[in-house]
């Protein structure tokens, strides 16, 4: 995928209609579809895999499947069928999640998720990778063989400095989620260079998600945006990112406007198109993009957003 390119994330009423917005991407020349896993919802992987033979170009991704539920086995069982349906088109993308979701939903005691994250990246890649892997690790224990090497790019969430240094060590490139572009700046890219420069490999890429509306009323933005990503700075993860990126009444844990203008990128076309090449300029290498829908026709907003993405790229 070329540098700086600007995929969307996905998200549908059904399984039907989340392959069809796959397909719309497509057609609008969106070069990557991203997909969320968590709770009890729809599996990504398992959209992707429909998703895959109804398409020709566009990239999948996950952003993110959650490690808790699944053995690293079972998702490089997943990944392999996905690279074979999509060759050279699918994404990998895992992490933690958050210690409340994983700790209500599953009843996991959610302990020491940096060093789960990097035992789960060390055994996926490597099986990937090699095609076998023999890991006895503090956390997970793997010892597999599959018919052949299926190597694709494994990345991982990363919210604060000691995350994205595991990316930099061990990924092939970090997803963030809601950080502030200062703090892509000043925080995740020093600590993803200095994490790669530990194990003398290439800094991976990092790929910025952010929330987006084109829509050209900001109250209506701002209120669309307060209700569809209300609840992280209730986080605690998520509220001290935000503390960390010069924003702390986040320990409020609601979002005030000056963090809502810092994180969602809205407007018109021209000032988003500008704030997406901004966060490139600072030093993302991607950008997923998570469309708001607001005002009275959401849709419309939405629809606003997946073209002005398809002109981008088509430039």
């Amino acid at each position: 995928m070329a540098k700086g390119s600007i995929g969307v994330a996905i998200s549908g009423r059904d399984a039907t209609n989340v392959v069809e917005l796959i397909q719309h991407a497509e057609d609008l020349r969106i070069p990557a579809a991203w997909l969320t896993s968590g709770g009890a919802g729809m599996d990504s992987l398992t959209l992707f895999a429909a998703a895959a033979v109804r398409t020709n170009s566009i990239l999948l991704g996950t952003s993110i499947v959650p490690t808790w539920p699944r053995h690293p086995l079972v998702v490089v069982q997943q990944a392999q069928v996905l690279a074979h349906l999509a060759p050279e088109r699918f994404r990998l993308g895992i992490g933690p999640s958050h210690k409340p979701s994983m700790e209500r939903t599953y009843g996991f005691e959610f302990v020491a998720p940096l060093q789960h994250l990097r035992e789960y990246l060390q055994i996926v890649k490597q099986l990937l990778t090699e095609g076998e892997v023999d890991f006895d690790g503090e956390y997970y224990h793997a010892h597999a063989r599959v018919a052949a090497p299926t190597p694709l790019p494994v990345m991982a969430s990363a919210l604060r400095a000691t995350s994205f240094m595991v990316c930099g060590e061990e990924a092939d490139g970090a997803i963030s989620w809601v950080c502030p572009g200062n703090y892509l700046k000043d925080v995740a890219l020093p600590a993803m260079r200095k994490g790669a420069e530990s194990r003398l490999r290439a800094v991976p890429p990092l790929i910025a998600h952010a929330p987006v509306c084109v829509h050209d009323n900001p109250e209506e933005v701002m209120a669309a945006a307060r209700e569809q990503i209300a609840n992280y700075p209730r986080l605690p993860f998520y509220a001290q990112m935000l503390e960390d990126a010069g924003f702390p009444e986040a320990k409020k844990g609601e979002w005030s406007k000056p963090m809502l203008d810092a994180v969602v990128l809205s407007g018109d076309e021209n000032r988003v198109a500008s704030r997406l090449q901004e966060i490139l300029d600072w030093g993302a290498e991607e950008i997923i993009v998570s469309p708001i829908g607001a005002g009275n026709n959401p849709a419309e907003s939405r629809e606003r957003t997946l073209r002005l993405l398809g002109d981008l790229s088509g430039k």
